[in-house]
């Protein structure tokens, strides 16, 4: 059978894992929000209540374990960043935080909005995923990323020159941790001899792998072989790599329909959000302000009416 289109530039929307293509009339674009669940902000699980009651798809948490208080790394790994603001050294534990989002919510996705996975034991990890989506009966997206960090990643063992192939072993193990009653891995950086591993996530075989930054080829050759979607950074990683994704994917003989595209840190802005999906995102994700309850709430209260717009674009 023909395939589906593989533009997003030639206006139809890509569905995750379906491959197939729905015509601009009935496209949609999901809304998540993205915060650093810290002491100094809102409390987590309100938030989530919160979110969830406005309607929103998902709810993202970025994770850092500790930040080394001598770091020579640029906020980012940019050149002339400015401060890494404080909250980035406040941040709970995703996992903890989603689970106990997960109990007050129903219908709210909830995400890490990055796994440093790099820097993190595979089968602990694998075990964190599977207890949040078993939990939440399978609300669970995956976002993960290499990090920028060096010192950080130095302090967990991970050199920096290594961190996207630790990163794919990692993630592969995990999904055999996942998929299988017994499970076994082979690799440079990650060895499992036959394990049993319980629970076993609700979404099989697996939540969605969600892989952010700039699609070059190494980072596309990732999402075409282990992930289900690609969201890259508002305003810094351009949906014009696609191009990237969909050439890795046609080299494994992949469909790159079967990629869900997203933007994180998109703009609260129709007219933007139309163009995206136009362009074939399927999902936003926008930034709430790290301030008190109260300018957190207000932000929800004036992005909250794009869910609704969004559902469907014309």
């Amino acid at each position: 059978s023909q395939r589906a289109s593989r533009d997003p530039r030639d206006f139809r929307l890509f569905g995750p894992r379906s491959g197939t293509p729905s015509p601009i009339r009935s496209m949609r674009m999901h809304i998540g929000v993205e915060i650093f669940p810290t002491d100094q902000t809102i409390g987590a699980v309100e938030l989530a209540r919160e979110v969830e009651a406005r309607g929103f798809e998902s709810l993202w948490f970025p994770e850092h374990s500790h930040i080394p208080a001598r770091r020579a790394t640029p906020w980012g790994g940019r050149d002339g960043a400015p401060p890494l603001p404080e909250f980035y050294w406040r941040t709970f534990d995703p996992f903890v935080a989603l689970g106990a989002c997960a109990a007050v919510t129903t219908t709210l996705k909830l995400a890490t909005g990055i796994c440093l996975v790099a820097q993190r034991d595979p089968i602990h990890t694998a075990k964190e995923v599977a207890s949040v989506d078993a939990l939440s009966n399978g609300r669970f997206l995956f976002g993960v990323g290499y990090g920028w960090n060096k010192e950080e990643m130095a302090q967990h063992g991970t050199a920096y020159g290594d961190r996207r192939a630790i990163l794919r072993e990692n993630i592969l193990a995990m999904k055999e941790l996942w998929a299988n009653d017994e499970a076994s891995f082979a690799g440079e950086y990650v060895t499992i001899e036959p394990s049993w591993s319980w629970p076993k996530p609700t979404q099989q075989p697996g939540p969605p792998i969600i892989l952010g930054g700039d699609a070059g080829p190494k980072t596309a050759a990732h999402i075409a072989e282990f992930c289900d979607g690609w969201m890259p950074i508002g305003g810094r990683h351009a949906l014009d790599k696609w191009d990237e994704v969909r050439a890795a994917c046609e080299r494994i003989d992949r469909d790159p329909a079967t990629v869900e595209l997203g933007v994180f840190g998109a703009p609260a802005d129709e007219a933007k959000l139309t163009d995206l999906a136009a362009a074939g995102a399927r999902r936003a994700v926008f930034g709430l302000p790290q301030g008190p309850r109260d300018d957190v709430l207000a932000a929800l209260d004036v992005m909250a009416p794009l869910v609704e717009t969004m559902r469907a674009v014309e």
